[in-house]
């Protein structure tokens, strides 16, 4: 079974490139979206965005911010696997 990644919703780029490589992706509208997600992908914005930074404990966090789509897929599949 494939990773189930979280990612902010405005990483549309991101969420399309992670389902193209076979990804579970949950889009992060709240804070219980991280839950069960084995790594989650933020824009960094708010370095802990609606707590997902504290809710994702058994799964990491990547910032995107300044990745293009393909490094952050690079970066969750070290993550993962």
């Amino acid at each position: 079974m494939m990773a189930r990644i979280g990612v902010e919703q405005s990483l549309s780029d991101v969420q399309e490139a992670l389902r193209a490589q076979g990804y579970d992706v949950t889009e992060l509208k709240q804070e219980s979206d991280a839950n069960g997600c084995d790594c989650c992908v933020i824009t960094g914005q708010d370095q802990n965005v609606m707590g997902i930074q504290n809710a994702v404990t058994q799964g990491s966090v990547i910032n995107a911010s300044g990745l293009t789509a393909e490094e952050v897929c690079n970066q969750v599949k070290s993550k993962v696997h």
